[in-house]
């Protein structure tokens, strides 16, 4: 035994324990963390793991909570279907829950939730319909209005409504509450919360209210949300949008008691995705993109202080479900958030510069089922063709379609047939410092812009390029 793990047993703070009955017994009791890499004034900065749920977020906690009441309550029979409207996590704490023992699960999905977390709730068995993301109450394809229409056509079905329903803060103001109050020695002056469907501030709200008034719920709610305002203002704005998950809403949920709230931030999209990339590199702690958002607010209340206080917010949950988004570069620079010098010409729409090591590219004696793979991969339609390091062609879809089509028979044979039998080698290039304008002309002719700087490949841009570029200038 390390020299480590023996003084934590002495000190009463092992963590090892005997084998647990089931998963489901590893909801709550989550850690907390000091933060100590990043400047909170004359404050003390606490964060609880909510991604250490075995679902990894803190909607397991009220999963757990809905589903056993309304086992209690009758509306949730045995064998039942269980019907959500969720932005992933519910949806993965309801399947988490629901799915042993022996619920069919369906649940409604907008269409900008992460690519892990999709995946994550069909392999766990849940049926997952999409829906839009950018249209609101009252609109047929809502994803709670959507939800709520699937469920009353199904006779028996359990629609959660985790927006409305009182299990739902019930499940933090019996144990996520009680768990913070316990950790921090019963000294807390702030709780910073973002607001999804309201369960996390109501509850803990509730519970500080009677143990400790002095202690302040703080909101941390994405710029675009109607939340924030209202609290500063009393009105009701029309709502915006926003790329961080989970929270933020575009109306009051009856869950969300805004009484609560003592100071209210709006967080932009770049500010929380640089505060959780910040909060991995610091502090090794790998969170979601709503932690971001948390985690700012967090910082800004912090250092506005004038005493000293004790703050605790969340890890609400795991990165591991954005790897693919707040943690890819490339992600990030397609979608504005990244820090990007501008240049005002074309060097402003290459999505992955060559220079920089962000093409996905292929030689001319790879083989077409390289060429593919990497197109999959990268989840790009086209890849440059370089020979030391000279840009001597480029392929697409198209050009290995047409090597493969023929008689089925030596179909397989031509997946090896290399890439400068299929590549095109005429090129017609652009320089970086061209305008807008010049990408028209290439694009009318159904061609890809290929981009130099000088003599040097520089990189490509495609029609989604030119549009992801032009909704971020707006």
């Amino acid at each position: 035994m390390s020299a480590h793990s023996d003084k934590a047993r002495q000190d009463g703070r092992s963590r090892l324990r005997p084998p647990y009955r089931s998963v489901l017994d590893l909801i709550g009791e989550t850690p907390v963390v000091e933060l100590t890499r990043f400047d909170t004034g004359k404050c003390r900065l606490f964060i609880k793991l909510e991604s250490q749920n075995p679902g990894g977020s803190i909607k397991d906690r009220i999963a757990l909570s809905m589903i056993a009441d309304a086992e209690r309550s009758g509306r949730l029979a045995r064998g039942g279907t269980i019907v959500e409207a969720t932005a992933g996590n519910t949806g993965l704490g309801l399947a988490q829950v629901g799915i042993p023992k022996g619920y069919h699960i369906i649940l409604v999905v907008p269409d900008k939730m992460s690519r892990e977390k999709i995946q994550h709730l069909r392999a766990l068995g849940a049926e997952v319909r999409m829906t839009r993301s950018d249209v609101g109450k009252g609109h047929p394809e809502y994803y709670q209005d959507m939800a709520e229409k699937i469920a009353a056509g199904i006779p028996g079905a359990f629609y959660v409504n985790q927006f409305a329903n009182p299990a739902n803060p019930l499940a933090h103001e019996t144990t996520t509450g009680p768990e913070i109050w316990n950790q921090l020695g019963g000294d807390v002056d702030a709780v910073v919360v973002g607001v999804g469907s309201g369960g996390t501030l109501t509850g803990l709200g509730r519970f500080f209210a009677k143990v400790s008034p002095k202690t302040e719920m703080v909101l941390a709610d994405p710029v675009g949300s109607v939340l924030a305002p209202y609290v500063k203002t009393g009105k009701l704005e029309e709502a915006g949008s926003w790329t961080v998950e989970g929270i933020g809403e575009d109306f009051i949920p009856p869950n969300a008691d805004l009484s609560f709230v003592r100071k209210a931030y709006s967080v932009t999209d770049k500010q929380s995705m640089l505060a959780v990339r910040d909060l991995l590199s610091r502090e090794g702690i790998l969170a979601g993109s709503s932690s971001g958002t948390l985690l700012s607010a967090a910082l800004r209340y912090c250092r506005e202080q004038t005493v000293a206080k004790r703050v605790v917010t969340f890890v609400c949950d795991s990165g591991n479900k954005y790897l693919s988004k707040v943690f890819d570069d490339f992600w990030l620079a397609e979608q504005g958030l990244a820090e990007r010098e501008q240049h005002g010409d074309l060097r402003d729409l290459v999505a992955r510069s060559h220079r920089e090591g962000g093409t996905v590219l292929v030689g001319p004696d790879d083989t077409l089922l390289t060429a593919y793979g990497r197109m999959r991969r990268g989840d790009v339609s086209q890849l440059p063709v370089l020979e030391n390091g000279k840009l001597i062609g480029i392929i697409d879809e198209s050009d290995i379609l047409a090597v493969l089509e023929g008689p089925y028979d030596g179909r397989w044979d031509r997946f090896n047939a290399p890439v400068r039998s299929a590549m095109t080698a005429d090129l017609h290039t652009l320089q970086t410092t061209q305008t807008l304008d010049a990408l028209l002309p290439v694009f009318e002719r159904n061609e890809v812009a290929i981009v130099f700087d000088g003599d040097e490949f520089f990189g490509l841009i495609t029609r989604v390029d030119l549009i992801n570029h032009l909704r971020r200038t707006r």
